[in-house]
């Protein structure tokens, strides 16, 4: 095995598109990720790629391994064509190791996060644990019995709740152990210069929100899917999912992608209600 690093994030997207174009839907974030570092046109907080860890493993025929950390956040790897080899894991966790590169967890589908766990565990003497459980679906087709609902871009008049939904969404799924508003405003400000977070309203009162987050070549992603406690048990999510589904195929996209937490069944049942249908699953796994 031969493991190869890369400091160019141009050459590593050459060396690694295609392959994980093979299947682009359970890509999004190692794809998407890689595309903000090659426009460059964004490089805040850790989307400059000067920052970056990437990596192949790869043997006679071809790369087996595909790894990519944007600090903070977890190594995501991907297994070429889901072939998962212990031997290939074996070599990019001693690369890892040679270039001295701190790893927080990992990102995978389960069956290899669960095994590069367990291999990185058994070589550093650690121990991990999995922090989210998600799974991955992809829609090509939007329930045409869903009802048809307007949506709106969030505006600067939005900095009134927008904050307080953001750190609901961030609790709700896990992603903080607290109700915390981000210290930042330029954070939130970001998210409604980026002009992709739509607010459904009803009755000229805002409900529900969510994003258009990332657009690959034939897939974009829906996230920052949240309805405040109040507004649930209405059919708000489901209305306002399916709208930006819809907006993304019909800006030309093939197929939309999302991510949902495995312990939550109203959301998965939410989104099959749509029309989405599930990939894989993925485990984010954090080591101690």
């Amino acid at each position: 095995m031969q493991f190869t690093q890369y400091t160019d994030v141009h050459a590593f997207y050459y060396a690694t598109g295609d392959i994980l174009m093979r299947h682009e839907a359970q890509n999004v974030i190692p794809l998407g990720n890689i595309i903000i570092g090659v426009e460059g046109r964004d490089k805040t907080d850790w989307r400059d790629p000067v920052n970056w860890f990437m990596a192949t493993v790869s043997d006679y025929n071809g790369i087996k391994l595909t790894a990519i950390m944007t600090p903070p956040h977890n190594i995501a790897i991907y297994a070429t064509d889901n072939q998962n080899s212990p031997e290939a894991i074996h070599c990019l966790i001693e690369g890892i190791a040679n270039a001295d590169v701190p790893t927080p967890g990992v990102l995978a589908e389960k069956s290899l996060a669960e095994m590069f766990a367990s291999i990185y565990n058994a070589r550093h003497n650690k121990a991990s644990k999995i922090s989210m459980s998600q799974r991955i679906y992809e829609l090509t087709e939007v329930n045409p019995q869903i009802p048809k609902v307007s949506l709106r871009l969030a505006t600067e008049r939005d900095m009134a709740f927008l904050p307080y939904w953001d750190a609901g969404f961030r609790f709700d799924g896990k992603l903080s152990q607290s109700f915390t508003l981000a210290e930042d405003m330029d954070y939130y400000r970001h998210i409604i210069r980026s002009r992709r977070t739509y607010i459904m309203e009803d009755g000229g009162v805002p409900v529900s929100v969510a994003r258009i987050s990332r657009d690959l070549k034939n897939v974009c992603v829906v996230s920052y899917v949240y309805t405040p406690p109040y507004f649930r048990k209405r059919g708000y999510a489901t209305a306002c999912t399916a709208a930006v589904s819809q907006m993304g195929l019909n800006r030309g996209f093939k197929k939309c992608v999302l991510y949902t937490d495995l312990t939550n069944p109203t959301s998965n049942s939410i989104y099959q209600k749509i029309g989405y249908r599930p990939i894989c699953d993925s485990l984010e796994i954090k080591f101690e």
